[in-house]
């Protein structure tokens, strides 16, 4: 790892700015053309260009997918200061993400924490190299806000468990490789402690997924049944009976990641779609003052919200910040995020309103904009956020 010092940060931007502007193919800079662009690997990993796919290699294969996890776990070893001088070269020359993935947003962060030292071993590289697609099996039918309500269930075999129950709003389940997933594996014990946290194939039989279609005519959620699923007990991550203390630090990854959705784009500038609507004035200023005035607010908005992330990562860093600061960013970044998707459609005039058809690359925008509306409900609503922070960060009475 390198020294974050004046002369040596400056070094590593330099020989980084060299490196990234000889690997990073013109398909990759600029931004997606719509969420289904991503790269998420895994097993049958699909990709926009062929040069995509050279772009996660390369990328993985420096550590750079996930910088900042240990080198001896396949990451780039970089240490806070250098993995925001390689956020902010990649921002300069307008590369695309090479590689989204739950497993390092969420599952990752949890092994490195609470993982024995052979599961991060044959995770984490996995991972890394984007070999490997991961959703997330936390909330069920009867438990979602109270998500330590959880029924799904196991039942003890000795070395493995056999699992049943179901899960729902489960993300790209029907894509995903593997799951991470609360059970219950004591119920006797107080719902908070009778939870286990475990990993499992979902190609394992008994494992059955069914999309749920939502208003957007899209959904990335499924429903997840497991019946007699069996599940070896090496696959625990930390203690028995002690899976709340592993969900509650992924959540804060989780929110974090969700809160991130507010300072990403996907998409031409908003600017540039305003003007194909309204047009310009003779200043080269969009024809509408009033929608100049939202757009550049929500600009404004925007980069304030982009220091902040930035702020909280330093503090969290330095063990500094409260761990329920995830669910301030969680809430303001959904919101954020509806309200851009909301003057994107301000700004697309007629166009937007468009639901399939080549104006609006088939109703992109639309489906975009109602697929928001779930920001303020996933990873915890926006009401058990605020008062998250109302009883941990402003601690107002009888919260």
């Amino acid at each position: 790892m390198m020294s974050s010092g004046g002369a040596d940060l400056e070094t590593f931007r330099a020989e980084t700015r060299a490196w990234l502007e000889a690997n990073c193919p013109a398909e990759c800079r600029g931004p997606l053309d719509n969420e289904e662009d991503r790269v998420w690997g895994g097993r049958n990993p699909t990709f926009k260009t062929p040069a995509h796919k050279r772009w996660m290699d390369v990328m993985a294969a420096r550590g750079w997918t996930a910088a900042q996890w240990p080198t001896e776990y396949g990451g780039g070893g970089l240490d806070r200061e250098e993995a925001k001088v390689l956020a902010s070269e990649m921002r300069r020359i307008d590369a695309q993400m090479p590689l989204s993935s739950f497993g390092i947003w969420m599952l990752g962060p949890a092994l490195l924490q609470f993982g024995t030292e052979e599961q991060k071993k044959r995770f984490l590289p996995e991972i890394v190299r984007g070999e490997i697609r991961w959703c997330q099996g936390y909330s069920e039918p009867g438990a979602g806000s109270d998500l330590a309500a959880v029924q799904t269930r196991a039942e003890d075999r000795g070395d493995h468990w056999i699992i049943n129950g179901q899960k729902i709003w489960t993300s790209y389940a029907d894509k995903a490789d593997w799951i991470f997933c609360l059970i219950r594996t004591d119920p006797e014990a107080p719902k908070h402690l009778g939870i286990s946290f475990v990993l499992f194939d979902m190609a394992t039989p008994g494992v059955t997924t069914r999309p749920i279609e939502l208003i957007s005519g899209k959904s990335a959620f499924c429903e997840t049944f497991f019946d007699d699923v069996r599940v070896e007990k090496e696959n625990l991550i930390g203690t028995l009976n002690r899976g709340w203390d592993v969900a509650k630090a992924l959540l804060a990854h989780e929110r974090t990641m969700i809160g991130a959705m507010g300072s990403t784009s996907v998409g031409r500038p908003m600017g540039q779609v305003a003007a194909d609507s309204v047009g310009i004035d003779a200043d080269g200023r969009l024809d509408d003052p009033i929608l100049r005035a939202r757009i550049a607010e929500l600009e404004v908005d925007l980069a304030a919200f982009n220091l902040s992330m930035e702020r909280v990562g330093d503090q969290v860093k330095a063990r500094q910040v409260s761990p329920a600061i995830a669910s301030m960013l969680k809430y303001y970044g959904s919101e954020l995020n509806k309200r851009r998707h909301e003057l994107a459609m301000a700004a697309g005039g007629s166009d937007a309103l468009e639901w399939e058809g080549e104006r609006s690359h088939g109703g992109t925008a639309a489906r975009e904009w109602l697929r928001t509306k779930a920001n303020s409900i996933e990873g915890g609503t926006s009401e058990v956020q605020l008062n998250i922070i109302a009883k941990h960060l402003l601690q107002l009475p009888g919260a």
